[in-house]
Formats: C-alpha cells, sequence, structure tokens
C-alpha cells in the first residue's frame, strides 16, 4: 500500500474536545500522524518553542510567503495572521505520516481546493445540551461567552455535510480509534493506490504472455 502520508483536516464546534481528541491520538500513534504547525506573525508567549508551538515570522517574512504560495491558506485575527505552511505539511507527508490539521470550516474548505485528496473531518458532541454542558464545565468563561459559542456552533453546523466523515465525540477512546481507524480505510482507497495496481496489472499481463 501507499506510504505517503494523508493530509487530515479536523474542525469541529468550540468545546466538542477536539483538541483533547488530537492530543490522544497523537499519543497512541506517535510514529503515524504529526500535528501540523502554524506560523504566525505573533511574538512568542513564554515557554513557546519555535516549530514547537509555532513558526513565528515577521509581518514582511508572511507576506512574502503569502506571495510565494508557500502557505496552504491563512486568515488574520486580531492584528495578527495565522497561516498552514505548504514545506512543513509535504515534508511529514512525504516521510510518511498523515498530517492533522485543526482548523475551522472556512479554512478547511480552502484547504481542499488546493489539496482535493484531504480528508475532511468533523468532531462533534453527541449533543447539543451535551455541547452547552461541557463549556459551562470549563469554568473558564462567562455565560455571555458562552451563548457565543453556542451561536457560532450553530452557524457552523450549516456547513457539515461539506466534510467526509463525522465522527461523534462521546467517549474519547472511541473517538480517537473511529479517527484512526477512518485514517488506515483511506490508505486503502484505490486513488492513493495506483501505482500498486499498475505493477500487479504488468506482472499479471507477463504471466498470461507464459514469462
Amino acid at each position: 500500500m501507499e506510504n505517503k502520508g494523508i493530509l487530515c483536516v479536523v474542525s469541529g464546534f468550540s468545546g466538542a474536545g477536539k483538541g483533547t481528541v488530537m492530543k490522544a491520538l497523537l499519543e497512541k500513534y506517535p510514529s503515524q500522524y504529526a500535528l501540523s504547525v502554524s506560523a504566525t506573525t505573533r511574538a512568542p508567549r513564554e515557554g513557546e518553542e519555535e516549530g514547537v508551538a509555532y513558526f513565528f515570522k515577521t509581518q514582511e517574512e508572511f507576506q512574502r510567503m503569502i506571495e510565494e504560495d508557500a502557505l496552504i491558506e491563512y486568515a488574520g485575527y486580531v492584528n495578527h495572521y495565522y497561516g498552514t505552511p505548504r514545506a512543513y505539511v509535504e515534508s511529514e507527508m512525504a516521510a510518511g505520516r498523515d498530517v492533522i490539521l485543526e482548523i475551522e470550516i472556512q479554512g478547511a474548505l480552502k484547504v481542499k481546493e488546493k489539496f482535493p485528496e484531504a480528508v475532511l473531518l468533523f468532531i462533534m458532541p453527541p449533543t447539543a445540551e451535551e455541547l452547552k454542558r461541557r463549556l459551562v464545565g470549563r469554568g473558564t468563561e462567562d455565560m455571555a461567552t458562552i451563548e457565543a459559542r453556542l451561536a457560532r456552533a450553530s452557524e457552523e453546523a450549516a456547513g457539515m455535510e461539506q466534510y467526509d466523515y463525522i465522527v461523534v465525540n462521546d467517549r474519547l477512546e472511541a473517538c480517537v480509534e473511529e479517527l484512526h481507524q477512518i485514517m488506515i480505510s483511506e490508505h486503502h482507497r484505490t486513488g492513493r493506490n495506483i501505482e500498486e495496481i499498475h505493477k500487479i496489472r504488468e506482472e499479471l499481463k507477463r504471466f498470461s504472455k507464459g514469462e
């Protein structure tokens, strides 16, 4: 089977637990997956390492990356830019690792335009009530902020059909394993194994010719 990695774009509502799922997936299968590292124009915070938390860029460097098509996608948030460096993703995939890119819906659809073979996966809670319970349970935000997040989730739900797979994060371990099995299945798609198909065809032709 093909040993080139696959780009997997993961989205989900705030509070759905996608960050926790990604962390658990990488801990369980560290040799198979790599989490994409974003480039940003914001300054490093205490304890953040270059190339681990982010690739830290100046405004000029980031602008050059945009002009050179060195970013798969990018967006601006609160006076700073964030984007996905193409070189990092492609080098990890060439090394045989599946690259997990955790971004919101608009960014995910941009990635699909540039990488049609990318797998789009949406993580959702079992119910809207459970989503609200998790947001409240964090204890880090007031109700106005939580209600704003729920309103945002309602808007995002309109784009869920554009994803290839939906995974319900009810129990963490089960969700991680479902995601892993999806990626294994993707490696077996015929479209990702054209070379193997051609190879066996040629070998069989030689048999039919008595070679």
